[in-house]
């Protein structure tokens, strides 16, 4: 058994980095006004939330005024569904995919009950989903698009930006889940013909607890956390101004040399892709498919994937059966079954996710640590 641990499982979440901590602090004490009062202390909290969303915007290439803090992607993603729905009409077309994050899934299936029409987009074998078969679903009445860019699981990469015109010529809007690319491209409403982006900052060494949704200017939205005219009366509720702060430093970092980044991620995944994939048994999931640089997703013949995660614990290797929001849960992953992988395949899945904290000595000790677990969890029948 180890005693120290490589942490594989970086899209589930990151430490926050020391130098956000440190802009962070001051507005726990010092700084710990309601930047709704108008007296000093107040202003001084004012100025820090006002200047973390110029942060976030400069990141995303955006103005500061299309940046909308939320409590992070899951309330980004609902206000970005909900509140286009009610702005325009709850009874209006709606296009997605059964690969999405749960957060989209639930959001839609929300919009589903309250009377909106969904058109759902099924992936190929590899977890593709195709962006000209998005287009053909769209109508005349489509007013929403939501569809993430880089899987949580899979790491399969949409090409969003080819949706993006079709859907604003028919005056719909595209919503991009862009939490798992945010740090490894750039991310911006231009780049991905969006109208909305939704992030989250714990994915880049930022805080829990705070996300953003991006909205283009013009873009009609509703509030639907109600009671306040903060965030532009669409998201009422006293500020979290130190983890916005926080946000602000941490998405600069994230946007700051990313397709640098991507490459010596991609590398490390690669490498351990090489190492585990020629081990008796290891397949990749979504190998063909276009996939961001820090996911792995492999599915592992004979072995139970709990008791395969329970053994990589004890060898000091963070990985995850999937996303960390079905923590806990034990139906199998329904990205891994829309791509025709059985329960039992799906099961038999894990999840390795890397960042550039990690160098190539890291990645050799950890496939060592993964293929001796593998081995563990087979002695064991299943």
């Amino acid at each position: 058994m180890s005693h120290d641990h490589i942490d594989l499982d970086r899209a589930a979440t990151t430490p926050v980095h020391v130098d956000v901590l440190d802009a962070m602090l001051p507005y726990f004490r010092e700084r710990a006004g309601n930047p709704s009062s108008i007296h000093a202390a107040g202003r001084v909290a004012r100025r820090g939330l006002e200047e973390a969303r110029e942060r976030v915007a400069a990141a995303l290439r955006a103005a500061p005024s299309a940046v909308i803090f939320t409590s992070g992607a899951t309330e980004a993603l609902h206000l970005g569904v909900l509140g286009t729905l009610a702005a325009r009409g709850e009874r209006a077309h709606v296009v997605s995919a059964v690969t999405e994050h749960a957060a989209t899934l639930a959001a839609v299936r929300t919009a589903q009950r309250r009377g909106a029409e969904v058109t759902w987009i099924e992936p190929d074998a590899d977890g593709v989903i195709d962006p000209d078969e998005v287009v053909r679903a769209l109508r005349d009445d489509t007013a929403l698009v939501a569809l993430m860019r880089v899987n949580n699981e899979t790491g399969v990469i949409t090409d969003v930006a080819r949706v993006g015109d079709a859907v604003r010529e028919r005056r719909g809007a595209l919503l991009v889940d862009a939490v798992q690319a945010f740090g490894m491209e750039e991310v911006s409403l231009d780049a991905f013909r969006a109208d909305m982006i939704a992030l989250s900052a714990h994915k880049v060494e930022g805080p829990k607890g705070i996300g953003a949704l991006v909205v283009r200017p013009g873009l009609r939205l509703e509030g639907v956390t109600l009671g306040g005219a903060q965030e532009r009366g669409l998201r009422a509720g006293t500020p979290a101004v130190a983890s916005a702060v926080g946000f602000g430093v941490a998405a600069e970092f994230a946007a700051t040399g990313a397709p640098d980044r991507a490459r010596r991620v991609a590398a490390l995944r690669d490498a351990l892709e090489a190492a585990i994939a020629a081990h008796e048994g290891v397949l990749v999931n979504g190998a063909g498919a276009p996939r961001g640089p820090k996911h792995l997703n492999v599915r592992i013949a004979a072995v139970d994937g709990e008791a395969l995660l329970i053994n990589l614990d004890g060898e000091g290797v963070l990985a995850s059966a999937g996303s960390a929001c079905a923590a806990g849960s034990i139906e199998a992953s329904h990205v891994l079954m829309a791509m025709g992988l059985s329960r039992v395949e799906a099961a038999s899945s894990v999840r390795f996710s890397l960042d550039d904290h990690l160098d190539h000595a890291d990645v050799a000790r950890a496939a060592t640590r993964i293929v001796r677990a593998i081995e563990r969890t087979r002695a064991v029948p299943v």
